[in-house]
């Protein structure tokens, strides 16, 4: 053999070698982990059981207590400390780790009214049908279910997390994330990081999105069709409406929407009052604060035009950001590296919209765990994963095991 091909094969091998290493640091998974993923393998049954239970409990925004608290009566089973249910109702448990920084875990206790209304009309419990568990309640409680399959393979597999690690189920996600706004502001001065269960990890989101929304109303006379149609609420509201989308804005994926618009009942009879919903969206906060501020002249100059009174009314804020750097962070590195251990190219995205973006907004490291859970959220014949459901808890589960 040529001797420079030879020294070139070695050098090759040799780079090989660094590289099986290099990959081997990004995730190294030890006997007890590997223990985890075995107990989580064979949870498919029990996942959907759980999920029977838990999605089966009608549970809207703000009325979540009775889920909450079936949560809470699973983490003290699995043998989590410090279980509690607290006034907003979040369910939260605690693994002690070998240091007092926090790794909080976050799913959503909360369903859409929707689902509370199928679930009503259903009036039974979801049904196990192959792989997947299927009713409405099933969807969103599914990442409840592999968070706590995920607690529970942890304390089964005897290990000792690097940090404590913190499971929430949070209430009042639906309506302007009241739950975990009460999480955050327990554990942020002390946190490592939030992991927002959304999915099975093949997607993950590390930046924020503004989301912010409005009610526009408009005020003015009633009155029968023979005494004239103006002035009239419905002009006031489309000349705004119209003025509203001719605003262009092309930039940090902003976004404008009018889905909603509420107004008479009858033909012959115009209506006092009505309303539209306003949905702007942006990741630079300082353009959503710039829209609003056209917004509000808009709204200001139509009334002139029209004798119709428009008021602004924040329905529901939901704070966006950025953290530098984010895609470097241990927390966004170490899912990434989970993710590929368990056979994704997670899409990566700065543009979340959940849970998470009360940390982010913070100046708080958060991820948001995306991908497939299930299908037809909110309509009666909804459904959950359950394969999708246990890669999900071994997402949580290597992460929480992970050595940071």
């Amino acid at each position: 053999m040529n001797s420079l091909f030879y020294k070139s094969f070695l050098i090759t091998l040799g780079w090989l070698g660094m590289v099986n290493v290099i990959l081997a640091q990004n995730l190294s998974i030890s006997s007890g982990q590997m223990e985890g993923l075995d107990f989580l393998e064979k949870q498919q049954q029990r996942s959907a059981q759980m999920l029977r239970e838990i999605g089966g409990i009608i549970s809207p925004s703000g009325k979540e207590l009775e889920r909450a608290e079936k949560v809470a009566t699973y983490m003290k089973e699995i043998g989590l400390t410090d279980v509690k249910v607290d006034d907003m109702p979040n369910a939260i448990g605690v693994i002690p780790g070998k240091s007092d920084q926090v790794l909080v875990f976050i799913s959503t206790l909360d369903d859409l009214e929707t689902v509370a209304l199928h679930q009503k009309e259903s009036g039974k419990l979801p049904v196990i049908e192959g792989d997947r568990v299927v009713g409405p309640g099933t969807n969103t409680s599914s990442i409840t279910v592999s968070m706590l399959l995920a607690a529970e393979a942890i304390m089964k597999s005897g290990q000792i997390p690097s940090h404590t690690l913190v499971f929430a189920a949070v209430a009042q996600e639906e309506t302007g994330l009241k739950g975990m706004h009460h999480v955050y502001n327990q554990f942020k001065d002390k946190s490592v990081g939030f992991v927002d269960i959304l999915g099975d990890g093949r997607s993950i989101s590390y930046g924020a999105m503004g989301i912010h929304w409005y009610k526009i109303k408009a005020t003015g006379p009633a009155g029968h069709t023979l005494r004239g149609g103006l002035p009239n609420v419905n002009q006031g509201m489309a000349k705004a409406i119209d003025r509203i989308f001719d605003m262009d804005y092309k930039e940090d994926r902003t976004v404008i929407n009018v889905s909603i618009i509420e107004s008479g009942k009858v033909f012959n009879h115009k209506p006092e009052t009505a309303w539209f919903s306003l949905d702007m969206r942006s990741l630079n906060n300082e353009t959503l604060s710039e829209m609003e501020t056209k917004v509000l002249n808009i709204l200001e100059d139509v009334s002139k035009e029209t004798n119709i009174g428009l008021e602004m009314e924040p329905f529901q804020i939901t704070p966006g950001g950025q953290i530098p750097n984010a895609l470097d962070t241990p927390l966004v590195s170490h899912a990434k590296a989970v993710s590929e251990y368990l056979g994704f190219t997670p899409n990566m995205s700065n543009a979340g919209s959940s849970n998470m973006n009360i940390a982010i907004a913070g100046g708080t490291s958060a991820i948001g765990l995306g991908g497939e859970r299930g299908g037809q959220r909110g309509f009666p014949d909804e459904w959950a994963s359950i394969p999708n459901m246990i890669n999900a808890a071994k997402q949580v589960f290597l992460l929480g095991t992970y050595d940071w």
